[in-house]
């Protein structure tokens, strides 16, 4: 069963008011961040919804130990949460948020340079930058370049001192995009 609007809300409130990996901020100000930077950039308000839930997964398996030194493989662990509420115009970017990491490496020499060490280190463990097979395969996914978007925004939503709005108004957009009849009942 997909989580509702107040649902995603808590778990961020909760789950998400830990760090953010080794960052300076925590999970819910990186998903806020992220979807501040989309809107800023005009992107469709489903893209804005990517943004802002690219790492549910992170939160709905907080707590349980993955394999040592394995790849928690987030950006699939959130769908089935969503599914069903929201479009795949939403579930596309974050599906493909990681292989967007792995494509921009395998695109530019120096964009590994821009990732933070953490995510330096999740590229390791993500299977590293792209072959030129895997590039080909990328581009052919509808949402490829959603997804690329949504990885940049990713890289920049990392700012201690960033302010952004909160979820009253972040929950509308995730009430605009939802595909459910009664989801424009507020949070």
């Amino acid at each position: 069963m997909p989580l509702t609007i107040p649902q995603i809300v808590r778990l961020y409130e909760t789950e998400g008011a830990a760090r953010y990996g080794n960052e300076a901020i925590s999970q819910e100000q990186h998903a806020l961040q992220c979807a501040l930077l989309a809107q800023q950039a005009d992107a469709r308000p489903e893209l804005v919804a990517a943004a802002l839930l690219h790492d549910l997964g992170h939160l709905l398996y907080a707590g349980v130990p993955d394999a040592p030194e394995g790849d928690d493989l987030h950006e699939f662990r959130g769908l089935p949460f969503l599914r069903g509420e929201y479009p795949e115009a939403v579930l596309a970017p974050i599906r493909l948020h990681v292989a967007a990491k792995r494509f921009l490496c395998a695109m530019d020499s120096t964009y590994s340079d821009t990732l933070s060490p953490a995510s330096r280190r999740s590229l390791e463990l993500q299977g590293g930058p792209f072959s030129a097979l895997e590039i080909e395969a990328f581009l052919r996914e509808p949402h490829a370049m959603d997804a690329v978007a949504l990885r940049q925004w990713d890289d920049l939503a990392k700012s201690p001192t960033r302010a952004t709005p909160g979820w009253a108004h972040f929950g509308k957009v995730l009430r605009e995009v939802s595909l459910r009849e009664d989801a424009g009942v507020p949070a």
